[in-house]
C-alpha cells in the first residue's frame, strides 16, 4: 500500500475513534476542508461544509452520555482506497455498535461511506464524505432524532 493511500486509511480510521471518543470538535477538524453529504441525490441543502457546520451537525444529532462518548464503537471495513498525488478516493463499509448498562450490545446501523480526499499542503483531508445507509437497528439511544431508510 501506497504512503499515501496509508494515510487516507488512517484518517478514516481517525474519524471513527474521535466520534467513539465523543471528540466532536476532533471529527469536526477532520472536516475542515471538506463536508458530508447524507446520500448522493441529497438536495444542495442538506450539505454540511467545514469545521463549524460539521460540528453543529454531530453537536446536534449525537448523544453524549455522562461519560462523554456516545457508547459506540464505529467499526469500518472493507476499505477500496485509491490514489494520485493530490487526489483520493475510497470506498468501505462501517458497523456502529452500542452498549449501555440497559441496552445490550448491538449493532445499531450498517452501511457504506463513499469518500474523496484532497491534499492541502502535504497533509491529506476528507474533500467529501458521504454517508449511505444499509440496514438500521435501534438507534434511538445514538440519535437525537429519528432516522428512517
Amino acid at each position: 500500500m501506497s504512503d499515501s493511500a496509508r494515510q487516507i486509511e488512517n484518517l478514516m480510521y481517525t474519524y471513527a475513534e474521535r466520534i467513539d471518543a465523543g471528540n466532536l470538535e476532533g471529527v469536526a477538524e477532520l472536516f475542515t476542508h471538506g463536508r458530508i453529504v447524507a446520500s448522493p441525490e441529497a438536495p444542495v441543502e442538506t450539505t454540511v461544509a467545514g469545521r463549524d457546520e460539521v460540528l453543529g451537525m454531530y453537536q446536534g444529532s449525537t448523544r453524549l452520555y455522562p461519560c462523554g462518548t456516545p457508547r459506540t464503537k464505529h467499526v469500518t471495513t472493507n476499505a477500496i482506497i485509491e490514489t494520485d498525488d493530490d487526489a483520493g478516493s475510497a470506498r468501505s463499509y462501517y458497523t456502529v455498535f452500542q452498549q449501555l448498562d440497559d441496552f445490550p450490545l448491538q449493532p445499531i446501523i450498517t452501511g457504506r461511506y463513499h469518500d474523496t480526499f484532497h491534499r492541502i499542503d502535504g497533509e491529506w483531508w476528507f474533500d467529501t464524505r458521504i454517508m449511505l445507509v444499509d440496514q438500521l437497528g435501534d438507534l434511538s439511544r445514538h440519535l437525537l432524532f429519528e432516522l428512517e431508510l
